[in-house]
This record gives C-alpha cells, sequence and structure tokens, in this order.
C-alpha cells in the first residue's frame, strides 16, 4: 500500500501526540498550532477521536483549508490574527490539550498561553537547542498546568502501527490527503526545498 510509508513518521507521531501524550478522549477540545505533515495528522488524529472542538492555526491559508477537511472545527491564520487571543476566544479561555508541532520556543510558549486551565500542552517540534522556552511559573502550580514532550507521538509501533492502519482501512483517518506529489528520486532536491517554502505537505519518492 503506498501511502502506508506516511505511517513511519507523521502519522504515527501526530496522531500518537493526540491518543497517547495528552490522552484526548471524545468531546476533549483541543489546538494545533502548526499543520505540517504531523500537525495535520494530529488533526485527523483528534476527529477520529471524537474531540470537539478542534482548532487549527497555520499561517498558511492552504494548509488551513486541508485541516478543515480533515477535521478542524475552527482555524486560526497567524499571519493575520493573534493565535493565542483567537484560541482562548474559540473556546472561551484556551482548550484543554494543545499541541505544538513547529519546533520554536515562541510558538510553544503561545500554545502553553492558548491551554486551559489543568490542561496539557504537548510538544513534538524540535527547536534549536539553544533557544530557551519563558513561560509564568506559578501557573504550572497556581492552574495546574502540564507541559509534556513527545518523542514519536510516545508510541509503541506493535501497537499503534496496526491500529492507526485499520483506522485508516476504516475511513476514519485520511491521511492520503496529506500526500502532495509523487516525485522520482532524482527530484528530491526539489522535493525538499517545496517542504521548506510550505508549498508541499508530504511527497512520496518512487524508487
Amino acid at each position: 500500500m503506498r501511502d502506508a510509508a506516511l505511517f513511519g513518521c507523521a502519522v504515527v507521531t501526530g496522531v500518537g501526540a493526540v491518543l497517547n501524550s495528552a490522552g484526548v478522549t471524545a468531546g476533549t477540545g483541543i489546538t494545533i498550532f502548526g499543520l505540517g505533515g504531523i500537525g495535520l495528522s494530529a488533526i485527523a488524529g483528534a476527529r477520529a477521536a471524537g474531540a470537539h472542538p478542534i482548532i487549527a492555526v497555520d499561517r498558511i491559508a492552504r494548509k488551513l483549508d486541508l485541516a478543515v477537511e480533515l477535521g478542524a472545527t475552527h482555524v486560526v491564520n497567524a499571519e493575520s490574527d493573534d493565535p493565542v487571543a483567537a484560541v482562548r476566544a474559540l473556546s472561551r479561555g484556551g482548550t484543554p490539550a494543545v499541541i505544538e508541532s513547529v519546533g520554536s520556543e515562541r510558538v510553544l510558549a503561545q500554545a502553553y498561553a492558548a491551554t486551559a486551565v489543568g490542561g496539557t500542552t504537548v510538544t513534538v517540534g524540535l527547536p534549536h537547542p539553544e533557544r530557551q522556552l519563558s513561560i509564568p511559573a506559578i501557573s504550572l502550580v497556581a492552574e495546574e498546568r502540564v507541559i509534556r514532550g513527545s518523542y514519536m507521538g510516545s508510541a509503541v509501533p506493535r501497537r499503534d502501527v496496526p491500529r492507526y492502519l485499520e483506522l485508516y482501512s476504516a475511513g476514519q483517518l485520511p491521511v492520503d490527503r496529506l500526500v502532495s506529489d509523487v516525485i522520482p528520486l532524482e527530484s528530491i532536491a526539489d522535493g525538499m526545498r517545496a517542504l521548506a517554502s510550505g508549498d508541499a505537505i508530504r511527497q512520496l519518492i518512487s524508487m
């Protein structure tokens, strides 16, 4: 199955961040900052879990449109709107679960600020090792907040990959929508540039 290649990283990480790391269940509100392959996989995973609302945040309108197709109930364009204020307004104070998949300490701080009291902020992004995160320290205790790192979606591959493939086969995890293009191996440099510019979500390489 061609699309099975997606389950090696993006889907396992994004869906796992929702189900394993954030522990999202039906009716839980969630916000995803960053709509690359991982963030969009998280949107699909949140929908499969029955989360509500599902708020998607990014700077690229085309990615926000795709997030709606995958299950987002609300979108926030961080290019034109204050994402923290917008998320808090849409969710009456923040969502219980927020996932950051950008790899930016600035966006992680925004994700934390958009998390509800008592909620969990999950980060799957990898910022530069020298970057530091600054948050109000008292909020961890006074608001019973949690920040959790999630490596590869806290996955147990032998358990999770078959489960996600079953959801895909049942039409509940339409991650094939992440495939922007299928390219030959000799075009891999062009493919990397497309990823860097945001023109592509995920590309499959035909060998």
